[in-house]
């Protein structure tokens, strides 16, 4: 079975998540944006082995650990869509304008494309492109769950922006109703920022993308 903490990190509050396997208690960090130690802590408190960063996209509130973590603990690095590079080529910028530590960019260790999988242990998750925060954003759908890490695509009561370079509503809209709504009203999903909720809860009740029914 899959387990997750979700770990809020740096100023902006953004849900990073601790995922493991319970049979191999091999886990992987999703989004470590920043406060290395805080993920650490939860990886000591559930005594599970790290093994691979996963990123939905890489600005910097979701990606400003990424180089660090994988240096120090030897981590690979699977995501985003190679559509992102140019924001992971800007960390340092973005790390100076938006008042983080200094961050380095770095090179992922595999880029995810749309059907891809990854592994958690014995746990496998979907992976779906879904540009229009960024263009190489990326969610993972865990089906036995029925959980998802959808980034900063879809939160509780909103949308992720697009007024970022190379983002686009209607490609974001595209992305919520082709890729996330298919895979079931019944999922929760861990966004960005913000506390959980379900697609078929959004699907009705969020302003931005909700159906008439």
């Amino acid at each position: 079975m899959l387990h997750y903490e979700i770990i809020p990190v740096t100023q902006f509050q953004q849900n990073c998540s601790l995922i493991w396997c319970d049979e191999t208690m091999e886990a992987a960090v999703v989004d470590p944006g920043g406060d290395i130690e805080l993920i650490m802590d939860a990886v000591q408190r559930h005594q599970v082995e790290l093994k691979k960063i996963l990123l939905t996209h890489a600005h910097i509130d979701h990606a400003g650990a990424t180089a660090e973590m994988s240096t120090t603990y030897h981590l690979p690095i699977e995501g985003p869509h190679k559509e992102d590079l140019f924001w992971i080529e800007a960390l340092p910028q973005q790390s100076m304008m938006f008042g983080f530590p200094s961050v380095e960019g770095f090179v992922p260790t595999k880029w995810l494309q749309q059907g891809d999988q990854v592994t958690v242990g014995e746990e496998t998750l979907i992976v779906r492109h879904t540009p229009g925060h960024t263009p190489g954003h990326v969610i993972f759908f865990h089906q036995k769950t029925k959980l998802a890490f959808v980034g900063d695509v879809l939160f509780q009561g909103s949308i992720g922006r697009t007024d970022f370079p190379k983002g686009d509503l209607n490609q974001l809209l595209s992305s919520i109703r082709e890729q996330l709504w298919p895979l079931g009203e019944d999922v929760a999903f861990v966004p960005g920022h913000g506390p959980m909720s379900t697609f078929g809860e959004e699907r009705r009740y969020n302003p931005f993308v909700a159906e008439e029914r």
